[in-house]
């Protein structure tokens, strides 16, 4: 018996080991190097062997960009209404519901307006751990609206896209939203105010095919996956070998389809700055 005890102890222990030390490591997926979280916090979840950029939340980039953390929140209370009445492995009810539970949002974005570097401006920032920061009914109504405000109040817009593209389980209603936004953010050209589009890992599918590549600025995170087709698909239609780095934001600054790949700790005053430039489109 006391060997059984012994064992048991042990166990228990290396248990309660686990639980401790749970959440407090993190291994980079690029370098393998392992990481305190407290310290990967500090350098804004960016590896500090390797420089790549890990994926944070909406709430985290908000925080980023506005002046001390200070924005107002804004139709934040859309929800979906499960047009299909669609049902997978689960029904879509269901999957929204608990996501919303675990993420405390009603859908995969956030809009707020508040100060970059004392510029009001707003923001639309996309959840990707909202059902893959998918776009559906509420994305595109809510982007829609933070574009209009900006036009009406001739405040600046900018986008954060994080999303693996349009949401299946909203079907055609789903794909409406790219030409719903992409009619809004033409609208807010002729209004001669300024839209930039940040694209961070991954914006691929219906958003890229869209409103992520319509910016007057289009700015990128480097090592970004950037893309409407995956690698893998495009590989399979074409039965050729891609080059390396493909759709990663670097290949495509090179290939003309971004106007620039930059740190996030450098986003907030790269964005400054570009304000700065196009401010009089703004006060004219």
């Amino acid at each position: 018996m006391a060997w059984f005890k012994r064992t048991s102890t042990a166990l228990e222990a290396a248990a309660e080991k686990r639980v401790k030390t749970e959440g407090l490591w993190i291994k980079c997926e690029g370098c393998r190097q392992v990481i305190w979280k407290k310290d990967l916090d500090a350098n804004l979840n960016v590896c500090p062997k390797c420089e790549r950029h890990f994926r944070i939340s909406a709430e985290d980039r908000l925080n980023l960009l506005f002046d001390d953390e200070q924005y107002e929140v804004f139709d934040d209370d859309l929800a979906s209404t499960d047009p299909l009445k669609f049902t997978d492995t689960k029904p879509y009810v269901s999957r929204l519901k608990k996501t919303q539970e675990a993420t405390g949002l009603k859908d995969a974005i956030l809009n707020a307006e508040g100060k970059i570097n004392g510029k009001t401006a707003i923001v639309s920032a996309m959840e990707y751990s909202f059902i893959g920061g998918s776009m559906g009914a509420v994305v595109g109504e809510a982007i829609t609206r933070a574009v209009e405000r900006g036009a009406e109040q001739r405040k600046p817009v900018i986008v954060v896209s994080s999303s693996g593209g349009a949401r299946m389980m909203e079907g055609v209603v789903s794909l409406m939203q790219m030409a719903k936004i992409s009619a809004a953010l033409a609208r807010l050209d002729d209004a001669g105010v300024p839209y930039i589009s940040v694209l961070t890992d991954p914006t691929t599918g219906g958003v890229t095919a869209s409103y992520a590549m319509l910016g007057d600025l289009n700015i990128a995170e480097p090592g970004a996956l950037i893309g409407f087709a995956g690698p893998r698909v495009i590989e399979q239609t074409i039965r050729q070998t891609l080059p390396e780095g493909f759709q990663r934001s670097e290949f495509l600054l090179q290939k003309g389809f971004l106007d620039a790949v930059v740190h996030r700790k450098e986003m907030k005053g790269y964005i400054s700055r570009a304000l700065d430039f196009m401010q009089p489109r703004v006060a004219s």
